[in-house]
């Protein structure tokens, strides 16, 4: 999916979503315009986080179920 306009909070507070992978995803989302606000220290934690985190989306689950 693509969007117009993407704003992206980027803030040490959610250190947990300080990821390249969301970052990147992010700014790829953004038509026109893609804004990322918050701190330059939160962007360059989330830019050197190359490791993923496993997620716990019930997706396989969710699939089986269906």
């Amino acid at each position: 999916s693509e969007y117009p306009a993407v704003v992206i909070p980027v803030h040490t507070q959610h250190f947990t979503m300080l990821q390249r992978n969301l970052i990147y995803t992010g700014i790829t989302r953004g038509r026109k315009l893609v804004a990322l606000v918050g701190s330059r220290k939160a962007l360059w934690i989330a830019v050197n986080a190359a490791e993923t985190k496993q997620r716990h989306t019930l997706l396989r689950w969710r699939l089986q179920t269906e």
